[in-house]
């Protein structure tokens, strides 16, 4: 059975690459396009709930549209929904992602000009031209030293999940404006240039090495329980997205892993490192 989240068909549509393997009505080869809010809900259904998040500068290939809504699959990591049709247009091919957990975005190359919209961490723009301090972006002006090329690449995924503690947790949220346990494992390994899938279940299949039980945990680790997933900080500590603390947190490994037990969720399913 295929998955609804990475399989681009509805009951009226599909890609045209799922020809002879999916029974569609229409197939068709869809049409690329690029996110241009600051954060736009990926749903399960036209005005239904969010399964993920896609940020500003995301590509996507649109497959339908609908009313207020577009069938969409993302580019980054193929996960399908529905966004709001407002969200997408045509954009420049991004040079620079935001590295600060958030910027400003301002009218004018000036601090005193009245900010605009926010972009989060993750966000790719196209950089256009430079006026001292700021980049001129199709969003507006950002100050340059919250942007970074985007071939220039973190190297440690904790410390970029790090950027993000006290951000509140928001099930299904990939940006510095609301997150949870599996958009804090991608937005890190999206900001070292590696690509994740976007769910916990589909990153405990995708990501890393299985420990044997007992290996030492170390910076980098992944823990894996059944629908949660925790960066290990160092020995003793993880840093997760959770309800528990309704935010992006530190906690005491051997702690958390006997609370979650404890309240019904189960113990450690896996132990991943990363190469």
């Amino acid at each position: 059975m295929s998955d609804r989240r990475l399989t681009p068909a509805n009951e009226r549509v599909a890609a045209a690459s799922l020809r002879g393997r999916v029974d569609a009505p229409r197939y068709v080869e869809g049409s690329a396009a690029g996110v241009t809010a600051p954060v736009v809900d990926l749903c399960a259904a036209p005005g239904g709930p969010r399964d993920r998040q896609l940020l500003a500068g995301a590509a996507v290939t649109v497959f339908e549209r609908e009313a207020d809504w577009a069938f969409v699959q993302s580019e980054d990591d193929g996960y399908v929904g529905y966004v709001k049709a407002t969200s997408l247009g045509t954009t420049c091919a991004p040079t620079h992602r935001v590295t600060a957990r958030a910027t400003h975005v301002y009218p004018r190359a000036d601090i005193k000009s009245p900010e605009g919209v926010a972009l989060p961490m993750g966000a790719r723009v196209a950089v256009l031209t430079r006026h001292g301090r700021f980049a001129e972006t199709a969003h507006g002006f950002v100050p340059a030293a919250h942007l970074s090329p985007l071939d220039e690449r973190a190297a440690d995924p904790v410390e970029v999940a790090e950027r993000l503690v006290g951000t509140p947790y928001l099930w299904g949220g990939n940006s510095a404006f609301g997150i949870d346990c599996s958009g804090l494992v991608q937005l890190a390994l999206a900001l070292c240039g590696r690509s994740c899938p976007g769910d916990s279940d589909l990153q405990e299949r995708a990501l890393g090495e299985t420990q044997p039980p007992g290996t030492p945990a170390r910076r980098g680790d992944l823990l894996f329980w059944k629908g949660h997933v925790a960066w290990v900080a160092d020995p003793d500590t993880i840093l997760h997205a959770n309800v528990h603390h309704m935010a992006v947190a530190y906690e005491a490994r051997e702690g958390a892993i006997a609370r979650i037990e404890a309240q019904g969720d189960g113990a450690v399913t896996r132990h991943a490192r990363l190469a």
